[in-house]
């Protein structure tokens, strides 16, 4: 079986039982150690539910990633542009950025939109481009990360995403990794950094990581990582603190869209 990141050699390293009755080989690649599963023939099965019922943390996930997107997009991208949340499930980021003032959008065409109806892609012109897409828990999912990533890539020239890094060293058998969850059959696709740089550096992206579970892909030069501040001298620090406080006078925190969306729902819905 070839590497769907590099289209390289790979190896057998183990198999495992998922959805409690399939056994299925898990492959990985010899350049990077990426680890696939072999073609996933199950994933009309595991997606019977979209989201699993497994996946407890979803709240307090997109809370947290919320507070880090916030952060990234203040510091490095263009706040007063569109973005997009690729695979978004329910829409509840979408919700939660919009109510923090950014102009989100949401797509996934596997789940309904519940908390972000009426600010889908859908609802955009078609063509429309956007300042950074995020794709939250979505690359372990990909039974063809090549394809995927090349999607994204048309939509915007920065993808900020989560996925969880393989463990060092490198594991034997699915139950020493509690990311594999064979029992959902909906992880298919477990990277390590050298894997994301490579799958990256094909679209001509640079590539950032925090080296545990949150990166960006993006054509921007950054002058740092920006999931990695380095302490600067105590004086700059004090400095820069001044800045942010004078900014902070200067430029309010940003307007929440909740009030904004309300009337642009009921007036849509009154139209309808």
């Amino acid at each position: 079986m070839l590497s769907k990141i590099t289209g390289g050699n790979t190896e057998k390293i183990f198999t495992a039982t998922i959805l409690n009755k399939y056994e299925v080989g898990y492959f990985k690649c010899n350049q990077t150690g990426f680890i696939q599963t072999e073609e996933p023939f199950w994933l009309e099965e595991a997606y019977s539910s979209t989201i699993t019922k497994l996946d407890i943390g979803l709240a307090s996930r997109n809370e947290e990633l919320r507070d880090k997107t916030v952060k990234i997009l203040f510091e490095n991208f263009d706040t007063s542009k569109k973005f997009l949340d690729y695979a978004g499930g329910y829409g509840l980021f979408t919700r939660m950025m919009r109510d923090k003032g950014f102009d989100f959008y949401h797509t996934d065409p596997y789940c309904k939109n519940i908390f972000a109806e009426f600010f889908d892609l859908a609802d955009l012109p078609l063509g429309q481009k956007f300042e950074l897409v995020t794709a939250f828990e979505v690359f372990e999912h990909l039974p063809d990360p090549m394809a995927e990533v090349e999607k994204i890539s048309n939509l915007a020239d920065s993808i900020l995403f989560s996925t969880i890094l393989l463990p060092k060293p490198t594991i034997s058998s699915v139950e020493d990794w509690w990311y594999f969850i064979p029992e959902t059959g909906q992880h298919v696709a477990l990277y390590t950094e050298k894997a994301l740089a490579s799958l990256g550096a094909k679209f001509g992206y640079n590539f950032y990581t925090d080296g545990i579970s949150t990166h960006l892909f993006t054509k921007k030069n950054l002058s740092e990582n920006p999931f990695i501040k380095k302490r600067e001298p105590l004086l700059i620090r004090k400095f820069r603190k001044f800045l942010r406080k004078f900014d902070q006078k200067q430029n309010p925190e940003r307007e929440s869209l909740l009030s904004k969306d309300f009337e642009q729902i009921k007036n849509k819905l009154a139209n309808l």
